[in-house]
């Protein structure tokens, strides 16, 4: 191979699954001319050396493609900069989407783009490259350092107001004096060559960027809403500019052109403020996360910068100060206010071996943790990660929008174009007609329908969060809105989730202790959430010693057999003894199931006697909250179906208890995906409400998921919508929630839509002045932005 021709490539690799697949790839890839690879199986990762004359790197994937397995896809996010309206947007994702393999979206009001691409084809630099030859400002967020972003953003700010202060002044002679014409009183005219003087200065060095973004749209193939500044009052100066350099007898709009490129200016301001507040919500979560951690160093406590904190440090946290990172208590008690990341208010009680979570408040005592997760491996980074990449991500509602946005400005021009010719025609006066084709120019607006989605997305999600409903995309928000039938597990989500036995009742010739250890003895081999509460009543409650058994076997959802001293035992539903040829005590069962409670029984099998020693009944507590729950659930439309493991009776104790008319029994775990599909296949839209690990099948078959979690510490990406809160009122908030979002959005592109509707046809028949088209222009994203952040005030059930 040639040194100078030689290149190095890592490439990360999906779908091995043990050292011959690794195998594989690499002979696929030795196979090439030029190339050199060895595939890594512990990191799943090729490191190939390859000559780029003799193979291109497109080569070396489909050769590992052939070999059955994918390239990982990498995702990278840039912040953009010079973004003036929504096609702007559309044509950076052009831009983008153009590389091979690269999927982009671009969000207008964060100005960033979410790249995904495959590592080998494209690099980050080939990225922002190609953002830049479009005419833009990229560069990567490492670590989304928000500090330094904010900070750019207010410097532009200061610097944007600056201009517009100018282009003010400039402007307001000119203004006024067309304002004491319009109101009949009486006021000297400025000369033409002092209103050229003032309007020169607005129309190009602060309307520079118009002139400048609308190049750099047209050398990119589209056009967005800086085209149509930049013409309007171009054509509004120009005409005046030659009437007075050549001493024609026609009235000059030097005052329309500066008026126009002030209100654009003002309006820009307010936007870029309103849509600032849009994250607000991720800014005060970032804004929880402390500066400074204090360790034990050598026996003493030191102060030291919360970001160099390793796994396994000793911090401590004294009342009244929030935990830098994520861990567990060593040392001490207290109670923690965890509401900034599950939206609960009550504080959390802490002793030794609990969890505690970075940026929760330490209300009282002195807590010693050791850390577990810090940096951006925190559940405050997870949280904060998971709300970025749904405000980054679309909805599917925006698609018309852009649709919309992408050929609005073309569109705009032509009808600009036909007004001037049409007018001048019908009123045989170019003057007029000129006038109302700058005025269909700058009344039109694509800005107010791209920031119509995804400013209400962003906001909706950031109130989610605060309320511990964390949404995975866009799209998820939009689908819940349109729930009509939510399955809940009874396990866990409807009730505690920790079952207790209840009543201990032995057949005549036995007693409640022995009957109690032989359970729990049997039950030492299960996994199932019954079997650990057998285990804790006869181990923590009555202190009973466990036997040793032998031959265990489980017949998952039924029961379990197992010996205990040569003698074999039966433990399970009364269903299960009765398969086994046993008759259980139909009378005492349905009593204990009549109130609520799970019913299993023990039997002795070995010998000529086979009977049945007893029963247990082991309740699981409803949680406060579900009656409430489901209540509100069903005001709000939606049919509440629960699937339990429990016999009927049992069932219908709980459904009677908590409001549900409808209920499926005796679903077995790996049954519960396929009683998802049946509610689908009857044509309603089914959400499925579970734990994220248990109920992963029945959740993946669901329209929309719900994974109610366990406080703070919870799989955020185990479902469309993650609720924090172990509670299913968050259900009912992340419905309203859906709800609440999608009306803004709706609102929002209604006033779009009717803003240039309306409009563009008065601007055409002369019904509105440029200047007021201009301020009606500047003011109609103002107001879109204006109407998503109303969705501060919603608030949570809870």
């Amino acid at each position: 191979m040639n040194s100078s021709t030689l290149k190095h490539i890592e490439l990360p690799i999906e779908g091995m699954t043990c050292a011959a697949c690794a195998a594989r790839i690499e002979k696929n890839l030795n196979k090439l001319s030029g190339v050199e690879a060895s595939v890594n199986f512990a990191n799943e990762k090729a490191h190939v050396n390859y000559d780029e004359t003799q193979v291109k790197t497109d080569t070396l994937i489909r050769a590992i493609e052939k070999a059955g397995f994918h390239i990982a896809p990498r995702s990278v996010q840039l912040q953009l900069g010079k973004m003036t309206c929504a096609a702007c947007a559309g044509h950076i994702e052009k831009a983008l989407n153009k590389l091979p393999g690269v999927t982009a979206t671009v969000n207008v009001a964060t100005e960033t783009a979410r790249v995904i691409f495959k590592p080998g084809l494209v690099t980050t630099g080939q990225l922002i490259e190609a953002v830049v030859n479009a005419g833009y400002d990229a560069y990567e967020i490492s670590e989304l350092n928000h500090v330094e972003e904010k900070a750019r953003r207010q410097a532009a700010y200061q610097s944007e107001l600056r201009l517009f202060w100018i282009s003010a002044i400039l402007t307001l002679p000119l203004v006024l004096q067309m304002g004491a014409m319009f109101s009949g009183h009486e006021m000297d005219m400025l000369p033409n060559w002092v209103q050229w003087l003032l309007a020169t200065p607005v129309q190009f060095w602060i309307g520079k960027r118009f002139y400048i973004g609308g190049w750099h749209a047209l050398r990119g193939g589209s056009a967005n809403m800086d085209v149509l500044v930049a013409l309007g009052t171009s054509m509004a100066y120009l005409f005046s500019t030659a009437v007075t350099f050549f001493g024609l007898n026609q009235h000059v709009y030097f005052e329309a052109s500066a008026a126009i490129i002030t209100l654009v200016l003002l309006g820009k301001l307010m936007e870029a403020r309103a849509k600032g507040r849009t994250s607000e919500a991720i800014e005060a979560l970032i804004r929880l996360q402390p500066k400074t951690a204090r360790i034990e160093r050598n026996g003493e406590i030191v102060e030291v910068p919360a970001n160099s904190l390793q796994a396994d440090d000793i911090f401590i946290v004294r009342p009244g100060e929030h935990l830098p990172v994520d861990g567990v208590v060593v040392e001490g008690s207290s109670s923690v206010n965890e509401s900034m990341l599950t939206g609960e208010s009550l504080p959390v009680s802490k002793q030794a071996g609990a969890k505690v979570f970075a940026a929760t408040l330490n209300q009282q005592g002195l807590l010693k943790c050791r850390a577990t997760s810090v940096g951006a491996n925190t559940q405050l980074a997870a949280i904060i990660h998971l709300v970025e990449e749904a405000q980054g991500s679309k909805a599917p509602i925006q698609r018309m929008a852009d649709t919309i946005s992408g050929i609005f400005v073309p569109v705009v021009v032509a009808i600009s174009v036909l007004t001037l010719a049409i007018t001048w025609w019908l009123m045989n006066d170019f003057v007029a007609a000129l006038i109302h084709a700058v005025a269909v120019l700058v009344i039109a607006c694509p800005c107010a329908l791209g920031l119509a989605t995804p400013t209400a997305i962003m906001v909706g999600t950031g109130r989610g969060a605060q309320a511990g409903v964390l949404v995975k995309n866009a799209a998820a928000l939009e689908h819940a809105e349109k729930i009509q039938t939510i399955i809940v597990d009874k396990t866990g989500t409807l009730t505690e989730g920790k079952p207790e036995v209840t009543d201990i009742a032995p057949a005549a010739s036995f007693n409640a202790q022995d009957l109690l250890q032989i359970a729990a003895s049997l039950e030492q081999g299960s996994e199932h959430p019954l079997a650990r509460a057998v285990l804790e009543s006869a181990q923590k409650q009555q202190q009973l010693q466990l036997q040793p058994i032998q031959d265990f076997s489980a017949i998952t959802g039924s029961g379990i057999r197992a010996n205990i001293r040569d003698t074999q035992y039966l433990l399970g539903s009364p269903k299960f003894l009765t398969q086994q040829g046993l008759i259980p005590d139909e009378k005492q069962i349905i009593a204990l199931q009549s109130e609520g409670k799970t019913v299993i029984g023990v039997a002795r099998i070995s010998g000529d006697n086979p009977q049945i020693l007893g029963y247990l009944a082991i309740a699981d507590q409803l949680r406060n909250t579900s009656v409430k729950a489901v209540k509100q659930l069903q005001s709000m439309g939606i049919e509440v179906v629960m699937l339990t493991g429990d016999n009927t009776v049992t069932a219908a104790a709980i459904a009677k208890r908590t409001g549900i008319s409808h209920y499926r029994a005796e679903v077995l775990p790996q049954d519960k995906a396929a009683e998802v599909v049946k509610m689908k296949a009857q044509g309603k839209f089914t959400a499925m409400v579970g734990d994220g690990i248990n109920d992963a099948p029945a959740l993946a078959a669901a329209d929309v998921s719900f994974a109610i979690g366990a406080g703070s510490d919870v799989a955020i990406e185990a479902a469309d919508i993650t609720l924090i809160r172990n509670d299913l009122m968050s259900v009912a908030d992340a419905i309203s929630l859906s709800r609440a979002t999608l009306k803004k959005i709706r609102q929002n592109l209604f006033f779009a839509f009717v803003y240039n509707i309306l409009g563009i046809p008065l601007a055409a028949v002369g019904m509105l002045n440029p200047v007021i088209a201009g301020a009606a222009m500047a003011m109609s994203s103002v107001s879109v932005v204006s109407n998503s952040l109303l969705l501060k005030r919603w608030q949570a059930n809870h």
